[in-house]
């Protein structure tokens, strides 16, 4: 599965997952198997080779809705900012369903 995450930077152990309207660089990160496989950066959310499934926010306030129309999933991550964080929440199902 292919989830889009919004960064602050490209810098994999130190940047942060931020708001939409603050996103300086898009993550694309592969889950396979209950591990992390890949991780790719770049600053197009559409220029990824494989499409996401799912994207993650940090709050049920994000305008989000550019992201449904193209039918992906929307997680909400309210306290977890490190990719690895959020990789370790969406594997032990913490992340939150978006509430309308």
């Amino acid at each position: 599965m292919y989830i889009l995450l919004p960064m602050d930077g490209e810098d994999q152990e130190e940047s942060k997952l931020t708001k939409l309207n603050d996103v300086k660089v898009w993550a694309q990160i592969c889950v396979e198997d209950g591990k992390l496989k890949k991780i790719s950066f770049n600053k197009d959310q559409d220029a990824f080779e494989n499409f996401s499934t799912a994207v993650v926010v940090t709050s049920d306030n994000e305008y989000v809705w550019p992201f449904m129309e193209k039918s992906m999933m929307v997680l909400v991550a309210h306290i977890q900012r490190d990719i690895e964080d959020v990789v370790e929440a969406y594997l032990f199902k913490e992340l939150h369903d978006l509430a309308y």
